[in-house]
């Protein structure tokens, strides 16, 4: 019983440890499925954490520390929406600005808050809540059913933006101006419009993500890493959950590894995932499965009057 406890309680710590990379490969995915490659999603993350931390320690205010978050993210979203849509500036090197300035903001709000300490209100609030009967199974319970408010957060916008995407009209403006922003605004869809409320919409939610970094869970340099399980995932914000868990089971595997004097390189065990998205972009390239594909439009600016 003793194994099975342990068990249960590393699958809860990598899903908490991927819960702040699920949502911010959710919010890469909406960027990128209108054709916006954002390099700053670790710029955003790191606003939202400071600003979140910030906001928390002020008021003692779980929401409002979520939403101040996830409005520092969409701030830096914004930012970014600006320069590459409207005025169409370079997306990979707006994107590499991006986290140089969400790293100095957060960086000087951290200046001012590095004295304090998160209000027990707030802790409270991102404890695990075991859910009755259901918490008892062996490994599962603990695993899936003694998680806080956010994990079941992150799972829920992940299953939402699936359905978004997938199965609404406007999910599929939004396919249609990722493959062909031309062909798209040809048909009346409102491209710009469009492409601010999904970047904008990304950065609330890596801002969100980052939030969990500082308010409940810590994982550093999780936006570079969520850039790359973006890729991993396939653009599916369904395959986001297990791309993040898988990355969160590993790291946490780092650390059991580490416990149980195993002599595996930690460099390696953390190298795991981005041999894992080498091969899978292999495989997709070898299969070429439309579905797998990213975005045709995806890093292009769009010139409204080339079409």
């Amino acid at each position: 019983m003793e194994i099975l406890h342990q068990i249960g309680l590393f699958l809860q710590t990598a899903i908490q440890t991927g819960t702040p990379i699920l949502f911010a490969i959710v919010g890469g995915i909406l960027c990128e499925k209108v054709g916006h490659m954002n390099l700053g999603v670790e710029g955003m993350m790191l606003m939202g954490a400071s600003l979140g931390f910030a906001v928390a320690c002020a008021t003692g205010n779980p929401l409002l520390a979520m939403l101040a978050a996830g409005a520092a993210g969409a701030a830096g979203a914004l930012i970014y929406a600006f320069i590459t849509v409207t005025l169409r500036g370079n997306q990979v090197v707006t994107g590499l600005v991006l986290t140089i300035f969400g790293t100095g903001v957060s960086g000087l709000i951290g200046g001012w808050v590095s004295s304090e300490q998160i209000p027990q209100s707030v802790n409270s609030a991102f404890r695990p809540v075991e859910i009755p009967v259901l918490s008892n199974i062996p490994i599962l319970g603990e695993a899936v059913f003694s998680q806080d408010i956010y994990v079941w957060l992150g799972l829920v916008i992940a299953v939402l933006a699936y359905f978004y995407l997938n199965k609404t009209k406007l999910g599929l403006y939004v396919r249609a101006i990722g493959e062909n922003p031309g062909a798209a605004d040809a048909s009346g869809i409102n491209v710009t419009l469009h492409k601010y409320i999904n970047i904008l919409l990304g950065g609330f939610l890596c801002g969100l993500g980052g939030a969990y970094l500082s308010t409940a869970f810590l994982t550093t340099g999780a936006g570079w890493i969520a850039v790359a399980l973006i890729i991993f995932s396939t653009w599916n914000p369904l395959k986001a959950i297990f791309a993040a868990y898988l990355f969160g089971m590993l790291r946490g595997l780092n650390y059991k590894m580490q416990g149980w004097e195993i002599q595996i390189p930690s460099q390696f065990l953390t190298m795991l995932p981005y041999i894992a998205t080498i091969i899978v972009l292999i495989f997709i390239a070898m299969r070429k499965k439309k579905e797998n594909q990213p975005p045709k439009a995806l890093g292009e600016a769009y010139f409204r009057e080339e079409r």
